[in-house]
């Protein structure tokens, strides 16, 4: 079995998720006693959060470059980025290191593509959703399709990430608000909705919606898992 590397603390609610998931999914495919070899590096969101919204991705990229590098020294076969924005400075991390990078974007990609979707919704931070860096990945690897809300359930989405989901606070109307977004979409097309920020699945789930839910922190961790046992 191979070490998995996470990276995480971006928020540490979604790292617990991810560190959970890897180790029920190794459970089911080994049984018994068996957990997964894991080096988990968690950093202080609080510093990141400041520096994304100071457009600040330089020093970002230095702080978990820094940290990507003690994962690797602890003996980690390969590096997940516990968080889909933070994938902005993946390359830059991954010149910093030897052990590769296993891409949140194009393990969700694969999962769409086995899916036959072609038009997909995205929701995430306003970085993610905004910014090229990441649809460009499911856009140009991937020939699909990638949709966000309007500008105004951006700022919705964005600020119940931060406000709420990264404390771990779940409201009923948070909740309400991203099933109205997720339906906009569908009616815009979308066959599909990436949960593109690694804390929206604490909100919604697939029995909140008949539309289909790609929830990236859950298709990030099983990759994970597949890696670490070839």
């Amino acid at each position: 079995m191979k070490t998995i590397g996470l990276l995480g603390g971006m928020s540490w609610e979604s790292t617990a998720l991810y560190y959970n998931q890897i180790n029920k999914e190794i459970k089911k495919q080994l049984g018994g006693l068996h957990s997964a070899k894991v080096v988990i590096y968690s950093v202080d969101f609080d510093e990141i959060e400041k520096l994304q919204h100071e457009n600040k991705w330089d020093e970002t990229a230095k702080i978990l470059s820094n940290a990507a590098k003690n994962i690797q020294n602890a003996g980690a076969d390969f590096l997940l980025i516990c968080t889909n924005t933070m994938h902005k400075v993946a390359p830059s991390i991954q010149k910093s290191i030897d052990i590769p990078i296993l891409h949140i974007a194009n393990a969700t990609g694969e999962e769409l593509q086995k899916n036959s979707i072609k038009k997909i919704g995205l929701l995430g931070t306003a970085f993610t959703m905004k910014q090229d860096f990441y649809k460009n990945t499911i856009m140009n690897n991937f020939d699909i399709e990638v949709i966000v809300p309007n500008e105004e359930d951006i700022k919705i989405v964005h600020k119940i990430i931060y406000e709420e989901l990264c404390l771990g606070i779940i409201n009923e109307s948070s909740k309400k608000e991203y099933l109205r977004i997720v339906d906009s979409l569908s009616n815009k097309g979308a066959e599909g909705i990436i949960l593109g920020c690694t804390e929206i699945g604490m909100l919604v789930s697939q029995k909140d919606t008949s539309t289909k839910l790609f929830d990236t922190t859950y298709i990030h961790a099983i990759k994970a898992v597949k890696e670490a046992l070839k």
